[in-house]
């Protein structure tokens, strides 16, 4: 997800997303640990966004 996306999104979408990338990214995680994934790359795009996301509520916190 693009920082654009993010910020179009309502903030209960966001921790909804949040939810799901965070589980999503253990999930890829444990995978890799046992078998290596075809691309490792994913993780790391999947820990930005968490991250991105993250931020964003942040943000909208402090305001």
């Amino acid at each position: 997800m693009k920082q654009s996306e993010i910020k179009e999104l309502s903030t209960a979408d966001l921790n909804e997303k949040l939810g799901a990338m965070q589980k999503n990214y253990t999930d890829l995680k444990m995978a890799h640990a046992i078998t290596p994934l075809e691309n490792p790359l994913q993780l790391r795009s999947l820990r930005r966004t968490v991250a991105r996301i993250a931020t964003e509520l942040t943000k909208r916190e402090l305001q």
